[in-house]
């Protein structure tokens, strides 16, 4: 089966661009400058300290954003920085997942990507802060958009074959095939029945993420939460709805479905099914974020993707792109 096969045809409906993720703009956030970063070098300070220890100052917040999400600033022994902060009590609850534990989940996901050495997402604690306990994380300037290539769905080049650097990571083309340096995930409506093909970037940054994804089971990797950074380095963002037993991926990132996996990934695998080991310095931080059940389940998919050798493919029993899906 093609990859584009793997999800139907009409199964994702984006607008005919990609548009960028939430920018950085002061003009989202009330009020809308903030101090410049300290200077002061006087003792290195951890970002994980900062945000843990610092004085949580609201700046603002983030009007798109389905649950309470707030601008902060973070300051700590002459250090500050940018944050946001996801207060617990402005979680909206969800069918599938305890209500008041997305906060943690977001921090469960650090904890994972810190373990796999890969840094793809932001340094991230739980903490009191203004409104309760919850979320804090380190804000990424983004460097330029993880919108859709130049041009519409006809696609910069006509066929997707433009190359997928810099900072075009995901797109829509015309035709089947997602040309070099892209990878095709499905085909979706644009307009009036027309479909396009909807296409993610051949980069090492995102097969990563793919797999972190599949191990901490993101029910919703869409293209507004990939923030690149300066020097090269990806982000990925809002990692609440994590974890869960059950089966619940869901992401634009099937491009590598049913692919091996890098042997230097599956190396990452087995350290972290490692330290995934009952009694492990690990898992007791994750004993204090999700649940036992949880835990095993993580335990399980890491232990299946080392027995399997592949990247995971669409269940078929859950929707396999989130919606919306930027």
């Amino acid at each position: 089966m093609s990859a584009p096969e793997r999800i139907p045809p009409g199964s994702v409906t984006p607008p005919s661009r990609l548009p960028p993720p939430p920018s950085t703009d002061a003009s989202r956030f009330l009020p809308s400058r903030l101090p410049p970063p300290s200077t002061d070098a006087s003792r290195v300070v951890a970002p994980s300290e900062l945000l843990a220890l610092g004085e949580l100052t609201v700046r603002g917040r983030v009007r798109e954003a389905s649950n309470a999400v707030l601008y902060c600033t973070v300051e700590y022994e002459g250090h500050s920085a940018p944050c946001v902060y996801k207060p617990v009590a402005g979680e909206r609850p969800l069918w599938d997942f305890p209500d008041g534990t997305l906060a943690q989940r977001e921090v469960a996901a650090y904890e994972i990507s810190e373990a796999t050495g890969w840094g793809l997402v932001p340094p991230t604690v739980l903490r009191d802060g203004p409104y309760g306990q919850g979320m804090c994380q380190l804000w990424i300037e983004v460097e330029g958009t993880t919108g859709a290539a130049d041009g519409d769905a006809d696609g910069a080049d006509g066929d997707g074959s433009g190359e997928a650097g810099g900072r075009e990571l995901l797109a829509l083309v015309e035709g089947d095939e997602p040309g070099p340096g892209w990878k095709a995930v499905g085909y979706a409506e644009v307009d009036e029945g027309r479909t396009a093909l909807l296409v993610h970037a051949d980069d090492v940054r995102l097969r990563r993420l793919a797999v972190l994804d599949a191990v901490i089971n993101n029910g919703d990797r869409k293209g507004g939460h990939l923030l690149p950074a300066a020097g090269g380095r990806l982000y990925a963002i809002d990692h609440g709805v994590t974890f869960n037993a059950d089966d619940k991926l869901r992401t634009l990132l099937w491009g590598w479905a049913g692919d091996p996996l890098p042997d230097d990934v599956l190396e990452v695998l087995r350290g972290l099914a490692d330290q995934l080991a009952d009694g492990g310095p690990l898992s007791a931080r994750l004993a204090k974020l999700i649940t036992e059940a949880e835990i095993e389940a993580l335990r399980a998919r890491v232990a299946t993707l080392l027995r399997t050798g592949i990247h995971p493919e669409p269940s078929g029993q859950w929707p396999a792109i989130p919606w919306p899906p930027v």
